[in-house]
């Protein structure tokens, strides 16, 4: 009867080793062979903007690195669900790439879905954060974050602020800034930064906290003046602006970001294929100052599992934000 037993569990431990070794083997000729086809890049914006504009940046760059096509799919609507569905449900082969922005950790806090960013994605790499800045009409007689909070308090729950849309990056930002600084003002969400920032401009509203790349040209010309910058260090495009923190608001930072994405079960090592080839391309001076124009910071020292802590941090740091202020989706 031991014996018996003993057999059959020799046979079940031989069974499993041949099983992991066969799908480790599999995995070994992927990435060997890997990419032997055209690759998609899914981007969950129309064409046209900043996150579009990068993703397109990229693909050109990582198909000649990886010496195959990669082709741009806009899967535009509800915030990046669609795509995000869309790139949940291809195979897990390293053939479709998902560019991400850090909407892609804001949603699961404003709506239910039917996905888990964490479950069924796997993070390659992170291109960089994107700066948003505090600005304000000319009309508005502030030039620093302290005489903008005084003249919000002086005036409590009568000024308005902008963002380019309920649960934006720009939204979270300035509810956070408005908590650190126990000041209220009345929240105007816009479909878009261009409509926001036309309403800034008119001194509808008092400020907004846009990305710096959507508004440079603005400010640059005049029309918008720019008070500090969010991220925890100053911003290569506008090193002369300070940031919050250092604007009498320590330990202040929200930035979005961009990141690339592919479905969970990707074999590690096309997924460390894929992050050293991304590492090297934004690592290179023109890329990188490409991406400096586009008002993102290069990030070129995160390996895919640094990454995915990021990701788990900058959703958590969201999801805080968005439950104590109390925000919802539009």
């Amino acid at each position: 009867m031991r014996s018996d037993v003993t057999r059959n569990l020799g046979r079940t431990a031989a069974m499993a080793a041949f099983v992991f070794s066969t799908v480790l083997g599999t995995h070994c000729v992927q990435a060997q062979t890997y990419p032997n086809r055209p690759i998609k890049l899914i981007v969950g914006f129309p064409p046209g903007g900043s996150s579009d504009a990068t993703a397109r940046l990229l693909a050109t760059a990582l198909a000649d690195k990886l010496g195959q096509p990669v082709v741009v799919e806009n899967k535009a609507g509800a915030n990046t669900v669609i795509a995000t569905q869309y790139v949940r449900s291809q195979p897990a082969d390293g053939y479709t790439l998902f560019s991400v922005s850090s909407s892609f950790a804001i949603n699961p806090a404003l709506q239910k879905l039917n996905y888990n960013i964490y479950k069924d994605f796997t993070p390659v790499a992170l291109l960089g954060v994107i700066p948003l800045w505090l600005v304000t009409p000319n009309q508005v007689p502030v030039k620093s974050v302290g005489e903008l909070v005084s003249l919000a308090k002086a005036q409590p729950g009568k000024l308005a602020y902008a963002s380019y849309g309920a649960g934006s990056a720009g939204h979270l930002a300035s509810e956070l800034l408005l908590s650190m600084t126990k000041t209220n003002m009345i929240h105007v969400p816009y479909k878009g930064t261009g409509p926001a920032i036309v309403d800034v401009i008119g001194g509808q509203v008092t400020m907004m906290m846009p990305t710096v790349a959507s508004s440079l040209t603005l400010v640059k010309e005049g029309k918008l003046r720019a008070i500090a910058v969010s991220s925890s260090k100053r911003v290569s495009a506008v090193p002369d602006v300070p940031t919050i923190a250092e604007s009498g608001v320590p330990g202040f930072e929200l930035v979005a970001w961009e990141s690339i994405q592919v479905a969970a079960g990707t074999p590690p090592a096309i997924v460390f294929r894929l992050n050293t080839a991304i590492r090297d391309i934004v690592a290179s001076p023109g890329f990188r100052e490409k991406l400096i124009k586009l008002g993102i910071e290069p990030e070129t020292k995160m390996a895919s599992n640094d990454v995915a802590k990021f990701i788990r941090s900058e959703a958590e740091k969201f999801e805080k934000i968005i439950r104590e202020r109390n925000i919802k989706a539009e």
